[in-house]
């Protein structure tokens, strides 16, 4: 799966594949204000972190009832509205070329090699990418008092404040939420969001300073505080892990 993850050969134009849209040092987003497919075509939202996606039962920012990564992962290799990778329908061509690569003939198995194996394969990749190492995780889970500052500790009481009420729509170990109505956009994850930016569907807030602020009204020191918690959630791990990165 991670193979296949980033191979370019996946898409229309030979130059993309997974990881374009999906960077690990980006904590699987590409830094981009919307996304853009094989055919240059701009999207009308941003590529969302593929971080716990394991965890999460919405796969996009509206939810489309897809209730699995296998049927997720036809949208962006198939899809024609917007193009992602643009694949032809059926794949047949990208099939060739497993079938002929020595290396996926080790890996996989020429018999093995059917489109529905592919999309498996990329899933349970996907599932492998798992955010659990960060300060935060350490503070909470390890007990590491030590693992955030003073600064961070108030920056969460106050993001669990019912005067903020942040984890209203950031809630849960993955600081996410999902589309309440068909109308409305999932509120992604707050995990590795110092990297992550720029912010809301379509990239139109540029630094997590600004991200903050534009969600409420609060004193200089709040917002600084609010920010350094949140800066706790990034698993600078998980960014340079070697087993997620292009083999």
């Amino acid at each position: 799966g991670r193979y296949f993850f980033y191979d370019t050969r996946m898409s229309a134009n030979g130059a993309q594949s997974c990881a374009s849209c999906h960077i690990q040092s980006l904590a699987f987003t590409d830094g981009k204000p919307r996304g853009e497919g094989s055919t240059g075509e701009r999207h009308p939202r941003g590529s969302m972190s593929l971080v716990n996606v394991v965890y999460t039962p919405t796969f996009t920012w509206i939810d489309q009832g897809l209730h699995t990564l296998e049927e997720q992962a036809r949208v962006p290799m198939f899809g024609q509205h917007p193009v992602e990778l643009g694949m032809e329908e059926g794949g047949e061509k990208f099939l060739a070329i497993v079938r002929a690569d020595r290396r996926y003939q080790k890996l996989f198995g020429a018999d093995a090699v059917t489109m529905d194996n592919i999309i498996k394969a990329i899933a349970c990749f996907e599932r492998s990418i798992v955010s659990a190492r960060s300060p935060y995780d350490r503070y909470h889970f390890d007990r590491n008092d030590t693992a955030i500052p003073a600064a961070s500790k108030h920056g969460e009481v106050l993001f669990f404040s019912a005067g903020f009420s942040c984890f209203r729509c950031h809630g849960g170990v993955n600081f996410t939420g999902k589309p309440e109505d068909e109308a409305g956009f999932k509120a992604p994850t707050l995990r590795n969001i110092a990297v992550t930016a720029p912010y809301m569907h379509d990239g139109a807030v540029a630094t997590l300073e600004e991200a903050v602020t534009h969600h409420g009204s609060m004193t200089l020191q709040e917002r600084a505080d609010i920010i350094e918690f949140l800066r706790t959630l990034t698993d600078e791990a998980l960014l340079h892990d070697p087993r997620f990165s292009r083999p």
